[in-house]
Parts: structure tokens; sequence; C-alpha cells
């Protein structure tokens, strides 16, 4: 299986298509989900072979604004995966060093029930607290 570059730039309302690595080959389509079989098509009818042996990957020209917008919500999901694992490491500590459920969820601004599914998952086992 062969696997082809493929870049396209919106020109108008259309997708502009062209394959680098066959020089003179281009066509277009309407959308960027339609790019890629586009793409294949028009691959597969110029070298005249079958469309299961031909893999595309697209690569779009956009403006600078999406790269930002890409990273930031990269950024984000990363920014959400650290604040979960410091969550579950307070939760842990809090439950272990016999803070009740409720005294967990207000000190970490979250409800008594997210703290139980939270030490749920974890299996926390909680150390009493004198009387």
């Amino acid at each position: 299986m062969k696997t082809y570059s493929v870049t396209c730039q919106r020109v108008g309302s259309w997708w502009a298509i062209s394959v680098p690595e066959l020089k003179g080959l281009h066509t277009q389509a309407r959308r960027l989900d339609q790019v890629a079989a586009m793409a294949r098509e028009a691959i597969t009818l110029l070298l005249d072979v079958d469309a299961a042996t031909v893999t595309v990957e697209v690569h779009p020209e956009f403006p600078d604004t999406v790269t930002e917008a890409l990273s930031a919500r990269q950024a984000a999901r990363d920014a959400d995966e650290r604040a979960e694992r410091a969550t579950e490491s307070a939760v842990r500590t809090l439950l272990r060093d016999g803070y009740t459920v409720r005294d967990a969820g207000a000190l970490l601004g979250l409800s008594p029930q997210r703290i139980s599914q939270i030490s749920a998952r974890q299996k926390v086992t909680t150390t009493p607290t004198a009387a």
C-alpha cells in the first residue's frame, strides 16, 4: 500500500488539492472532509491502480489562528489532565488523613458525590477519626 501526502488550500468556496509527489495532479473538493476521497480517486485514475492500494495523508493549509486555537485546546486538555491527577492525589491524601467526604469536597470545591466517585475509583480507605 502506498501513502501519498496531499496538500489542500481553500480557494473561494472550494478546496484546491495537490499531490506534490505526482506532478500535475490536481483536483478539488467542496468540503475538507471530502479531500481524501477526491485525492484518492484522482491518484487511482492517474496511475490506473486499485483504490485499496492507495492511502492519503491530508495536510490542509489554514490561517495561523487555527494553529493558535489547536495549541490552546491541547494546552487546555493537558491542564485538565494535570488538574485531574492533582485532584485525585488530594482526595487520596485528605481521606487517608481522616477528612470527611464533605470536608474534602469543600476544600477542593467539589461535591461530596464527586469526592465519593473519585475515592471509589481509587479504592481509598479513610482513617477513622477520634470522636
